[in-house]
């Protein structure tokens, strides 16, 4: 299965995403309130400003030193402080029960979907929709398809849907997730 990732725009932010699971789950979590892009392309500035991109490197770090690599221009997202400290908080969950390892999350004792979701629901700043939208992510760009995955993503895990980031597999793809979401948006509005 090819694993390329066409979500940033950016060639080398999109490779960073589709080989290291710890900067596909953070730019998972930095996806809110900025433009997609934006948001996975956050891993990689903070791998370019430190050098690498560590859970434990992460978790372990001072607070207000990460803020400021967080905050240095061009922003890592538009609440640079804020965001710092939901990335410490992932990263620390994720060295206490995954041994540091994102990927332990889908990998460790062979989740189902059901238990999958459950776990990613687990972690600092993955709500319900947040989980269901990486859960599907996961299984329809990375492969990650435990029994039941599809129905534990709900409506995000539809086969051929446009709902989210888990669906932009090029340009076409990223307008018609665009647009998809600014429909929702004008509904929403109406009710």
């Amino acid at each position: 299965m090819d694993h390329t990732l066409h979500i940033t725009g950016d060639t080398e932010a999109d490779a960073l995403l589709a080989r290291d699971p710890l900067a596909l789950m953070i730019g998972m979590l930095l996806d809110q309130q900025v433009a997609m892009e934006s948001a996975f392309a956050g891993p990689k500035k903070i791998a370019d400003r430190l050098g690498s991109l560590d859970a434990a490197d992460l978790a372990g770090r001072d607070p207000e030193e990460l803020a400021e690599v967080f905050a240095r221009t061009p922003a890592v997202h538009r609440f640079p402080s804020s965001m710092a400290k939901r990335v410490q908080a992932l990263c620390a969950a994720l060295v206490d029960d995954y041994g540091g390892r994102a990927e332990q999350v889908w990998t460790s004792g062979e989740p189902d979907g059901r238990e999958l979701l459950r776990r990613l629901k687990a972690l600092p700043g993955f709500g319900d929709q947040k989980a269901r939208i990486f859960l599907a992510l996961l299984g329809k760009q990375r492969g990650v398809r435990p029994e039941g995955w599809r129905e534990a993503a709900g409506p995000y895990g539809e086969e051929g849907s446009r709902r989210s980031v888990a669906d932009i597999v090029d340009e076409q793809s990223l307008t018609e997730v665009r647009e998809t979401k600014r429909a929702a948006k004008a509904a929403k509005k109406k009710e």
